[in-house]
């Protein structure tokens, strides 16, 4: 809920959190610009160090996508008021953008776009885009990604490896030692 996420928020601030990101999804289900707007002055009270706005991409094994009959009439809206609305409130909090990226799918066919105090850019969101750096993911759905040299000497590109965790976290909770031995196998059968 809205109010757990405030209270993680404060408690990890009380432990000593000096950086902390909000994300927000734009365009969600019959959201609409007042949606957007209450949601900002939610973030906008927790100063958060930095902001990271997706606008909504449908991907292919979604409920959205594979239940159309269920969900098909429901409004999914993403303006550029919307994403107007929250540069402004980054602007306010003193946020500046560092990064974006497209995704497929996106409501709107806007870009995600991060935020952040000057000085606290999320190094993670630079060196997944980029995509030349392993990165070692716990918690459910977290993908773990590993850059490797080519196989073949005469292409110079990296290739890359992934290893993902269940998306339930009930699951990944009752499967916690099985993520673990697959994630040890993984650096392994990659000399890692």
């Amino acid at each position: 809920t809205v109010e757990d996420v405030k209270e993680k928020f404060l408690l990890a601030r009380e432990l000593g959190f000096d950086n902390i990101n909000m994300d927000l999804i734009v365009g969600l289900p019959e959201e609409t610009i007042d949606d957007v707007r209450q949601t900002m002055e939610e973030i906008k009270a927790l100063r958060p160090d930095s902001v990271t706005v997706h606008s909504l991409a449908i991907k292919r094994a979604a409920r959205l996508n594979i239940y159309k009959e269920r969900y098909g009439n429901l409004k999914i809206v993403n303006t550029q008021e919307m994403i107007d609305l929250t540069a402004q409130y980054a602007e306010e909090m003193g946020l500046k953008p560092y990064y974006l990226y497209r995704q497929k799918n996106m409501a709107g066919n806007f870009e995600n776009v991060g935020y952040a105090v000057p000085g606290k850019e999320c190094l993670y969101n630079i060196l997944i885009m980029e995509e030349k750096q392993t990165i070692q993911a716990a918690g459910a759905g977290a993908s773990t990604k590993v850059v490797l040299p080519s196989d073949q000497p005469e292409v110079m590109e990296s290739r890359i490896e992934r290893c993902e965790n269940v998306k339930d976290v009930s699951q990944y909770i009752e499967r916690i030692d099985e993520m673990i031995e697959r994630k040890e196998q993984f650096f392994c059968k990659n000399g890692i």
